[in-house]
């Protein structure tokens, strides 16, 4: 088993939800950090989602972006294999940010 720490960047370029982050399906993920950032004066609701492989989107978290940054969470949240974190945003091309993760491969496990 190898951990890698690891952070992936995203823009929110339109206002349906857009996949950040896909946990490989010979791993989990611990992600510690949604961070998300909006630079003009007007509001913007910004929602985060997952995704459990094959199901349906499930809000986690939600807020409402004012010239200011956030980490959209509030604990480290465990993915499993094939899960996927998506995040939307109530007007395009205003949010950019990162998500910062532990990746814990398991692709040189026996059995």
């Amino acid at each position: 088993m190898t951990i890698r720490y690891k952070s992936d960047t995203f823009n929110l370029t339109t206002t349906g939800a857009t996949t950040v982050f896909t946990c490989p399906s010979d791993a989990t993920a611990l992600v510690k950090l949604v961070q998300a950032t909006h630079n003009t004066a007007s509001n913007v609701d910004t929602d985060l989602l997952l995704q459990k492989s094959g199901g349906s989107d499930v809000l986690i978290s939600h807020a409402t972006l004012n010239k200011n940054t956030t980490n959209m969470l509030q604990e480290t949240l465990s993915m499993e294999a094939s899960d996927v974190l998506k995040m939307q945003a109530g007007t395009a091309n205003e949010i950019t940010g990162v998500v910062s993760y532990a990746l814990i491969d398991r692709s040189q496990e026996n059995g």
